[in-house]
């Protein structure tokens, strides 16, 4: 029900917005929102279908895990924590094998493997949603927060972006494009939490016992140790050994199934064409709910509701009596909620705008480094299983993107001033 009102929420903002401000003299708006959700329409199915060949390609692998028990092998692996969050999910069932290689992408910052992981791990999750299986299980929530928060150890990408945008702008070699780095590790874990937190209060978890926090003090200190060791490197070098570690881990994982089936006698080819088939399926099925969720945020856009939105902050602030320097990127963290290309052009013109070497440019690069694209995630996590009723899923997700925007901006003061 939540997703149903923000859903006509967009609209009706929009619509009352280009309405009011037409009769004021304005004019062109309602072209404007026309084609703003035809766009939205266009960019569902594109991204939908661009998804295909990589839902198949993931799906046709997991397939060979499976049938080779590696699977199993990882789901074992990530029991001791899983089994704390995810109770309802049975010791090593295919789901803990999934969500474990999800978080472990989404830790190296690979979005292009996170995802059909994670919606192979939706796929899993519902298996058990046998009850009313158009309402999300409490399992199903939690995975979904937990990639909404987006827990990326390298943001690789916007580290790319930034290394970019200061060649243009004539800065040396000294310039160090990953200063971002340690505090987008703060901001995404501290988004986590608050997500985890939220999501754990609402399904009345017990994670303050010790088997649930020694698991994650071990994981704490091994981020710990990872991040002391990038950090000491240079921004290129950084930026590569990020690359290199990412891709070979993928392509590692790849040769696991692969081989491991090979000595199983397993016929490996068969296996990933079973698994493949079903990829098309998949990316069909998450087109209405993608389309759904883009041509709303899209009039939300055009109507220019986020630059009213913006502006009231602004005045907000300033009433307030406190510093405004934080201003210029915060349309990031408010993007990134709705738009992931949004947000990015956002953080882009900040840097340009104001320097990719000052507060607002690396601040903006901290916000898009530390988020993930919520309504997005839950379209197409949701969207993928046919899930119609997310409870209190968009509720926790909205709460740790507020917490991780307060925490963006916060320890973007203390470390990036």
């Amino acid at each position: 029900m939540a997703l149903n009102w923000v859903w006509i929420g967009f609209f009706t903002v929009a619509f009352v917005t280009v309405l009011v401000r037409s009769l004021l003299g304005a004019e062109g708006l309602f072209q404007a929102l026309l084609t703003a959700l035809f766009d939205g329409a266009r960019s569902g199915f594109e991204i939908s279908l661009g998804l295909a060949g990589v839902m198949a390609l993931w799906l046709g692998l997991m397939r060979v895990g499976e049938r080779a028990g590696v699977i199993e092998m990882l789901a074992r692996l990530g029991g001791p924590l899983l089994r704390r969050l995810f109770p309802d999910v049975p010791a090593g069932h295919p789901a803990q094998g999934a969500m474990t290689m999800n978080i472990s992408a989404n830790l190296l910052g690979l979005d292009n493997a996170a995802t059909p992981l994670g919606l192979t791990a939706m796929r899993e999750l519902q298996t058990l949603n046998t009850r009313q299986p158009e309402v999300a299980s409490n399992a199903q929530i939690m995975f979904v927060v937990m990639n909404t928060a987006g827990l990326t150890l390298i943001p690789t990408s916007v580290i790319a972006i930034r290394q970019s945008v200061a060649l243009k702008q004539g800065l040396g070699a000294s310039f160090n494009a990953a200063d971002i780095f340690i505090p987008t590790l703060l901001v995404t874990f501290i988004s986590l939490l608050a997500g985890v937190l939220a999501v754990a209060m609402c399904q009345r978890l017990p994670l303050w016992r010790a088997r649930f926090l020694l698991p994650v003090l071990a994981i704490g200190g091994l981020l710990a140790g990872v991040v002391t060791a990038m950090a000491r490197l240079p921004a290129d070098q950084a930026s590569h050994v990020a690359g290199v570690v990412g891709a070979a881990v993928i392509m590692g994982i790849v040769m696991l199934f692969l081989l491991t089936g090979a000595i199983k006698r397993i016929n490996v080819y068969e296996a990933f064409i079973d698994g493949a088939k079903e990829g098309f399926g998949v990316a069909v099925q998450i087109v209405p709910y993608l389309i759904a969720i883009l041509v709303a945020i899209g009039v939300f856009r055009a109507a220019g509701c986020m630059d009213a939105l913006m502006s009231g902050i602004g005045a907000a602030v300033s009433w307030a009596g406190l510093d405004t320097d934080f201003l210029p990127a915060l349309p990031v963290g408010l993007m990134r909620v709705l738009s992931g290309a949004g947000a990015r052009g956002l953080m882009i013109d900040v840097m340009q705008t104001h320097g990719v070497d000052s507060f607002p440019g690396r601040l903006s690069a901290v916000i898009q480094g530390s988020a993930e694209t919520t309504f997005y995630v839950m379209a197409v996590y949701f969207g993928s299983v046919g899930v119609k009723q997310a409870r209190h899923a968009l509720a926790c997700a909205l709460f740790a993107d507020a917490v991780g925007l307060v925490a963006a901006i916060t320890v973007g003061y203390a470390m990036l001033r």
